[in-house]
């Protein structure tokens, strides 16, 4: 009956990253649109949830990254006082960085709690640095940088194959093609995000005996919740974030949203499909800033996409730190 009640209390807590990660990361799917008047802010929220609830019944790829890439669940006794302090200090880290507008990665918030919580818990020799570092820190700090340098070309062409356009015509053609492409992003998240609160269900059902870890599977129950949390969250919406994306780096034309959501979903949807939890906070931020590179790289505020990129550096850090530090209290107050 307590494990029965501890599960309950990670699983409560698990959807509340899952919220906050939806509202946090709603900026990805719909800022672009938004600014450029392709869609009102409320229909793009409302496409956006729909789309991150239908894209969480996808795969479960990274969910299996999550669950056992990190801490092995077979090889040491993970506690849920470990689950619930990785998700306190992603949470927590989460909510810092709404308040300051700022586009971190819920993904290295996770996997720093986790980490933090695994070393103060178990030790170093804990985690799996070999799965963390090629599977998770890699593709989170690459992705990114191929977001930018694929949207810089592909806007190229875009210049180029419309060069003779009347911008007009073109511009109002563009924002019809922000719909699809801003629905394309919102599918490609909760394909890729809401598995990570699988994972994290997953790994505290494993770790109790109510699942398996071998084969891997995710029951049905926890893809409905978890795919139900993360549109919650991005119906709430997290209008400060929405604002630095879509009008702080630069003035975002129609084709340069247009390439930069397509080319994020694409990377991320690849991502997925080789279960990378990858940062589509990151990945579209390096679109966007990879298509207004394009046309000029004075056009682009860079001063704001160095204070991005000095969150993106402190995230993983900062939510181990706070992870641990969770988890030391609960330890000292369960003992």
């Amino acid at each position: 009956m307590h494990n029965a009640l501890l599960v309950g209390l990670v699983v409560a807590i698990a959807l509340g990253f899952d919220f906050t990660n939806g509202f946090h990361d709603t900026a990805n799917a719909i800022a672009t649109s938004v600014s450029t008047h392709a869609l009102s802010p409320r229909v793009a929220v409302l496409l956006s949830s729909i789309m991150n609830f239908v894209g969480a019944f996808v795969t479960i790829k990274v969910a299996a990254t999550i669950s056992k890439g990190i801490i092995d669940p077979k090889a040491h006794q993970i506690t849920m006082a470990m689950i619930i302090a990785a998700l306190v200090g992603a949470i927590v880290w989460n909510l810092v960085t709404w308040r300051a507008g700022l586009p971190s990665s819920s993904s290295h918030a996770l996997i720093g709690g986790l980490v933090g919580a695994g070393i103060v818990g178990l030790g170093f020799s804990a985690i799996e640095w070999k799965g963390v570092v090629s599977k998770m820190v890699i593709p989170l700090i690459v992705s990114p940088l191929i977001g930018f340098a694929v949207a810089y070309v592909f806007m190229l062409v875009i210049y180029w194959l419309f060069r003779n356009a009347r911008p007009r015509p073109a511009n109002r053609s563009f924002r019809l093609a922000q719909i699809f492409s801003a629905a394309f992003v919102s599918f490609s998240h909760g394909t890729n995000d809401a598995q990570k609160t699988m994972g994290i269900i997953s790994l505290a059902l494993i770790s109790n005996g109510y699942l398996r870890a071998s084969p891997f599977t995710v029951p049905l129950w926890v893809i409905v919740a978890a795919a139900s949390a993360i549109a919650l969250g991005t119906y709430a919406g997290g209008w400060r974030i929405i604002r630095t994306m879509g009008t702080r780096l630069y003035k975002i034309e129609p084709a340069q949203g247009f390439d930069a959501q397509t080319v994020a979903a694409t990377i991320i949807q690849v991502a997925s499909h080789f279960g990378f939890p990858v940062s589509t906070t990151h990945v579209v931020t390096g679109s966007i800033l990879g298509a207004g590179s394009s046309q000029s790289m004075s056009a682009v505020r860079w001063g704001v996409g160095i204070n991005i990129l000095a969150a993106w550096l402190i995230t993983l850090p900062m939510a181990a730190l706070m992870a641990g530090i969770v988890y030391a209290v609960l330890h000292l107050f369960g003992a």
